[in-house]
């Protein structure tokens, strides 16, 4: 099973990209889908069933084989290994892309944004996620309590999952602006109560049970390590997690404070 689904942040963002899929897409489906930095290509079946063909794509060679071995059925679906800072696309290709917390690895976001504006089409969509600089404090209290006094962060919280930093929604409006990208939405994922339901340990246990659980270029896999893989089969369970997030977002609702970030983008 996809046992990622029943974490309540990860289950919130792959409910945001379902959403946005259903609610924008074209009459028909999109002709090119790109899912860029696919990991282990949990998205891809289901971008897939939107698209008359996706490209997914990662810089993990690792993670694009386990991918490929996971949607072998998807007749609709490719796989190339790529860097988000130099893709091997042609200008204007795309008019879709997906990519679901990904800026916060690449350590040049500005630039990945500049080629997320290359390769979509004039009128195609962005669909992007990312962890929030502002994220609640029940989330990470101790890395909330150093940013005002310039303390080195604890490499655990919201600095977990091998985030080196995270992205500020102004900047990255401004990166979007910046590369021919228009902002029509924007949405907070996971607020105060998940941020406390998910406080460090979800850092340990990525860290200890998921594949490459730095989301780098190379998997930090050893034989000390149990690794799970996850299948595409949803655990009956997510009906717990649902719960959750629907409490979750009538208490949060619209606030500055969230887990993540959710942007709908379209190319001008």
């Amino acid at each position: 099973m996809n046992y990622k689904l029943l974490f309540p942040t990860y289950r919130n963002r792959y409910r945001f990209i379902q959403r946005q899929l259903k609610r924008w897409q074209p009459a028909g489906r999109w002709e090119q889908g790109l899912n860029l930095g696919a990991g282990e290509g949990d998205y891809d079946a289901m971008i897939a069933g939107h698209c008359r063909q996706l490209t997914a794509c990662d810089i993990n060679d690792a993670d694009v084989a386990f991918a490929q071995r996971l949607n072998a059925d998807v007749a609709n679906l490719s796989y190339q290994v790529e860097n988000a800072l130099d893709l091997q696309f042609p200008n204007q290709h795309f008019d879709l892309l997906v990519s679901v917390d990904v800026l916060e690895h690449v350590g040049q976001p500005r630039r990945m944004m500049e080629e997320v504006g290359r390769v979509l089409r004039p009128g195609g969509l962005a669909f992007i996620t990312f962890p929030n600089l502002n994220f609640p404090a029940t989330y990470d209290p101790v890395n909330r309590w150093l940013a005002p006094v310039g303390q080195p962060r604890l490499r655990q919280g919201a600095y977990a999952f091998g985030h080196d930093y995270l992205v500020d929604p102004a900047e990255f409006r401004r990166w979007a602006e910046n590369n021919q990208l228009e902002v029509i939405e924007e949405h907070p994922l996971s607020g105060y109560l998940v941020g406390l339901l998910e406080m460090y340990w979800t850092g340990i246990v990525q860290r200890w049970f998921k594949a490459n659980a730095t989301n780098l270029d190379k998997g930090n896999d050893d034989n000390s390590r149990v690794v799970l893989r996850p299948s595409r089969r949803e655990p009956w369970l997510c009906l717990v997690t649902d719960a959750v997030l629907w409490l979750d977002a009538r208490l949060n609702g619209k606030g500055k404070y969230s887990v993540g970030r959710g942007f709908v983008l379209r190319r001008i």
